[in-house]
């Protein structure tokens, strides 16, 4: 896009929250940097990290922000980060994670066409340490009802939203560790519709280091009870239905469960189950609730498994550049 073109194009703030992810940062930043769509404002922020990625970030060439702070988890770093975006779309990007080249701009084309959109998000591969591609995810299109009554996040990486809606929705909330990125998308989801995009533009990426399969403590374990409970107590959540917020309990309890099997902390987690029947009699007669306890047992596993036969079986395959 040349620069004449680029003339009247919102400015996109993408923040890299970075914390002792040093290996994989250089990709997640270059693929910031090598984006097709010229108005973008990066920033990254080294969150006490205690390995290389100081040094990563001093040896990388490219218009882009950077600083180190004492740790302060990734709630409150995205907070900062957007608290100094000038952009009118925001953006936040996992610093094991990368984007596709062509994610800001079919982002920006997708909110410019519908300004009553908030948020758009797009289909994602799952990549594993190397970055070869593992699978990939066809995210499902956005249903607020769904969201909540499954707890089921559709929204992966390379999502962008308003300004305008992020200061209605409120950032990510320091106090949650394990769900900030559902809680806050049930929030932005009540400022206006959310939209699909269905295409691949962002890489999520499974290693050893990933939130997303290590095992996690009781408190964090049950941090989407919290969420739910909040929510629905909170006024803007007055309208839902009984039936749609007894599901959302319901749901919450399974995946706490789930958490707390993957932790090996089975008598608590059948403590949850049991609050699960306490809310519908009928609640674990269901293939979701297999499905959760499967996954809660073998999807770590299966996962290290498969990105260790493909290492084997691809010799001189490395991570890309």
């Amino acid at each position: 896009m040349n620069q004449k073109a680029s003339i009247g194009l919102p400015l996109v703030t993408v923040v890299i929250p970075a914390y002792n992810h040093a290996g994989y940062l250089r990709e997640a930043v270059r693929s910031v940097l090598n984006q097709s769509y010229p108005q973008i404002e990066l920033i990254v922020i080294d969150d006490g990290s205690t390995d290389d990625t100081a040094q990563v970030l001093a040896t990388l060439d490219g218009d882009f922000r950077w600083f180190s702070q004492d740790n302060a988890g990734q709630s409150q770093t995205l907070a900062r980060g957007w608290d100094e975006a000038r952009g009118e779309i925001l953006a936040y990007l996992s610093a094991d994670d990368c984007l596709e080249s062509q994610a800001v701009e079919v982002a920006v084309a997708a909110l410019q066409a519908d300004a009553a959109l908030a948020a758009v998000y797009p289909d994602f591969n799952l990549i594993d340490p190397a970055s070869n591609v593992v699978r990939r995810v066809e995210a499902p299109d956005f249903d607020y009802a769904t969201m909540l009554s499954s707890v089921i996040c559709p929204i992966g990486p390379g999502a962008f939203f308003r300004r305008s809606s992020y200061r209605q929705a409120g950032s990510w909330r320091t106090e949650f560790r394990q769900m900030p990125d559902y809680d806050f998308w049930l929030r932005m989801g009540l400022t206006g519709p959310i939209k699909r995009m269905p295409q691949v533009l962002a890489n999520f990426r499974v290693h050893p280091g990933s939130q997303t399969y290590s095992v996690t403590t009781e408190s964090r374990a049950d941090e989407v009870i919290l969420i739910i409970d909040d929510l629905l107590a909170s006024q803007l959540a007055a309208a839902v239905p009984e039936d749609l917020a007894r599901e959302a309990r319901i749901s919450a309890f399974l995946v706490s469960a789930q958490l707390h099997i993957r932790a090996g902390r089975f008598r608590v987690a059948v403590d949850r189950l049991k609050r699960a029947v306490d809310t519908r009699r009928n609640a674990l007669i269901s293939i979701r609730t297999l499905r959760l306890l499967f996954n809660a047992m073998f999807n770590r596993i299966s996962h290290r498994l498969l990105w260790t036969i493909r290492s084997v079986l691809k010799p001189g395959g490395g991570r890309a550049g």
